[in-house]
């Protein structure tokens, strides 16, 4: 995203002759939350905005120019993913398919082949290549830990082929049999859940507020709100509650698997011909 709302804010705060730690102080906040707003890693709440303002005495300037929910997800998913990379705790929901960090490539080029406007092989290749950089958060053994709550139908909606399902939830399942990260399904039978609406990316961190990440099509936001991100930990919490216990997951997630390949065996046969 544009940083000239981050740039302003460091102008006035040294034209104020305050160090960023001052500035968090009689904004109470923390040093690295306003580092990462001036940086254009953050977009500050409203009430955030409002209390830099006072601290800095701007009047509303910072409230009235906070940047609006109506901008593209790809400026707001720039943003999300500067932050994915600073976490300590990610819980991802899908709704449709699986979450960036836990994509294979091929599942990945399956993913970017059906947009619009279409993309042209070169930015489907750059996409891939940002998308396989996203998920080496998992090459730390420990931190994040990353929790993935699945609607069935992210297993169950075939993307690009049975070969790329197979594959693909099959790196779920090894991720989750190596203890590096936890996933739960929703099964189909529980009807519906507090999730439905959108997928859902909730972070932690060591020193900063939690944030949420939600995305529909064509549009993103970066939740920095308190009462929001609470409002949205909430629903998570409902949803997880009724999902599917880890080996219970596994045993679906593990039966998809089979049944893909299955699958993809029948076509190949298929495009063999008779014997």
């Amino acid at each position: 995203m544009s940083n000239i709302y981050g740039e302003w804010l460091r102008e006035q705060r040294e034209a104020a002759g305050m160090t960023q730690q001052q500035l968090a102080d009689a904004a109470f906040m923390t040093r690295s939350h306003v580092a990462h707003i001036e940086a254009g890693r953050r977009i500050p709440s409203e009430d955030d905005a409002r209390r830099l303002d006072r601290a800095l005495n701007t009047g509303n300037v910072l409230t009235s120019f906070l940047p609006r929910e109506d901008v593209a997800v790809a400026d707001y998913f720039e943003t999300a993913r500067l932050l994915e990379q600073q976490a300590t705790v990610i819980r991802e929901f899908a709704l449709s398919f699986v979450p960036g960090i836990l994509q294979t490539e091929a599942y990945a080029r399956a993913v970017l082949r059906v947009g619009f406007p279409p993309l042209s092989e070169e930015e489907r290749d750059r996409l891939v290549v940002t998308r396989l950089e996203r998920s080496k958060v998992l090459l730390d053994p420990v931190t994040p830990v990353v929790w993935a709550l699945l609607d069935e139908a992210v297993l169950r909606r075939p993307v690009g082929s049975p070969r790329v399902m197979a594959e693909q939830i099959t790196h779920l399942v090894r991720l989750v049999e190596s203890g590096r990260i936890r996933v739960h399904v929703l099964p189909f039978g529980l009807g519906l859940h507090p999730l439905m609406q959108s997928m859902l990316t909730l972070m932690w961190f060591e020193d900063q507020p939690p944030v949420a990440y939600s995305e529909g099509v064509q549009i993103g936001k970066v939740h920095d709100s308190p009462s929001t991100v609470e409002r949205l930990q909430g629903s998570y919490d409902l949803a997880l509650g009724d999902a599917l216990p880890m080996q219970e997951s596994l045993t679906l997630m593990r039966a998809a698997v089979r049944d893909y390949e299955h699958h993809e065996r029948t076509l190949n046969r298929q495009r063999r011909g008779p014997a």
